[in-house]
């Protein structure tokens, strides 16, 4: 959205939904919210900037001309682009907050309500470009409620129990025709106190409240997701590389076995990445993490299994330097890894074309991979 909004910019979209498309990818999870920083779609509760809900509109648009659905996340757990501080720092502002702690924002009803009022505005906007309203569109696949949520107040887990499904009630009372996700990490907490011991990167998670079964285990929840930075959780034990691919596989492993036997959902590993910043690092490294992430996604869907896909994060196209974190990649230049999800892509299609027998999505994905090499 960002991006879409100025004309110098606006290029990339097109560009990233492009090369998504070259690659086989079907599914972009990017963000719809931006509270009160440069670009915000959201100026103050309740008040929307119509120019950049239009580049929304456009993002939204783009993904469609090019075969491409949405995970659109509504509300960051990080102050990046406002977050929950910045509802926090609204409502303190107006004089109608309970409290200056991040974490009211799940708690304190003022907030709640403006929360509400951007999940109604953001479902019933009507896309200018292609006059469906975004509870309607199906190139939206899913919504997420928010990326990464914490709420390091209360570590039994019930605060930001209660406001997942009190939120995620208030959607489907809007839409009923999308998929809905929490947005997560995907940490164990206290009703899986055996996940929680063997499974968990470490005790400092235990802060978090947190927990995954929990949290996901929701009526109105559809499918889990978990993220992995292996770089960032594994850090203080100085992991080698083979550590940290032990690690990886353990945890998605583990998610997706708890998506078929107690969620019965599937579950997406919504972000990963290894750092370029890490001691001792080589570009190889990506590669065989890739690796690792795709190899367990594509054996679970191949048996009919809840992993339901893989995200890198983050994907990006040529000069959005400014933009990049040490955890992002442009595919263009980096031909092994652009290889290689293309090669995932591909065979994800190919089951997927052989499960389905029809499927628009799998032919689309296919088409890209005439020519690809093994």
């Amino acid at each position: 959205m960002d991006q879409a909004v100025e004309m110098g910019t606006r290029h990339r979209v097109s560009r990233m939904f492009r090369d998504a498309a070259d690659m086989g990818l079907t599914v972009c999870r990017t963000w719809a919210f931006n509270d009160g920083t440069y670009n915000a779609l959201q100026l103050a509760p309740g008040h929307f900037d119509e120019r950049v809900f239009k580049a929304l509109d456009r993002v939204v648009a783009e993904a469609g001309r090019h075969g491409v659905r949405l995970i659109l996340s509504m509300a960051n757990n990080l102050e990046a682009y406002g977050g929950k501080t910045q509802y926090v720092k609204w409502a303190w502002e107006e004089g109608v907050g309970l409290s200056a702690s991040n974490d009211s924002f799940f708690s304190d009803p003022a907030i709640r309500d403006y929360f509400k009022v951007y999940i109604k505005t953001l479902l019933t906007r009507k896309n200018h470009l292609t006059g469906v309203e975004y509870r309607d569109d199906p190139t939206i696949m899913a919504w997420e409620l928010m990326n990464e949520p914490r709420c390091t107040t209360d570590p039994s887990g019930d605060t930001l129990q209660r406001w997942i499904e009190e939120m995620a009630a208030y959607v489907k009372s809007i839409d009923k025709k999308h998929l809905l996700t929490v947005g997560s990490e995907g940490f164990y907490g206290p009703t899986s106190p055996k996940r929680k011991e063997t499974v968990n990167p470490g005790e400092w998670h235990d802060s978090y409240g947190v927990d995954f079964i929990r949290n996901f285990n929701v009526s109105d929840i559809d499918f889990g997701s978990i993220h992995i930075y292996p770089d960032k959780w594994l850090q203080l034990q100085h992991a080698k590389l083979d550590e940290k691919l032990k690690f990886v596989r353990q945890w998605i492993t583990a998610h997706v076995e708890d998506g078929e036997k107690e969620l019965d959902k599937p579950v997406l590993t919504t972000e990963f990445g290894l750092s370029h910043t890490t001691e001792g690092f080589d570009h190889s490294h990506r590669d065989l993490f890739y690796r690792a992430v795709f190899d367990i996604v594509y054996e679970s869907a191949k048996q009919g299994g809840a992993g339901g896909g893989a995200f890198v994060w983050q994907l990006a196209v040529p000069r959005m330097e400014e933009y990049l974190d040490d955890f992002a990649i442009v595919p263009s230049e980096k031909p092994s890894l652009r290889r290689l999800i293309k090669a995932q892509s591909c065979r994800l299609a190919k089951l997927r074309q052989h499960g389905e027998g029809r499927g628009g999505d799998a032919r689309r994905a296919l088409s890209a991979c005439a020519g690809l090499s093994s």
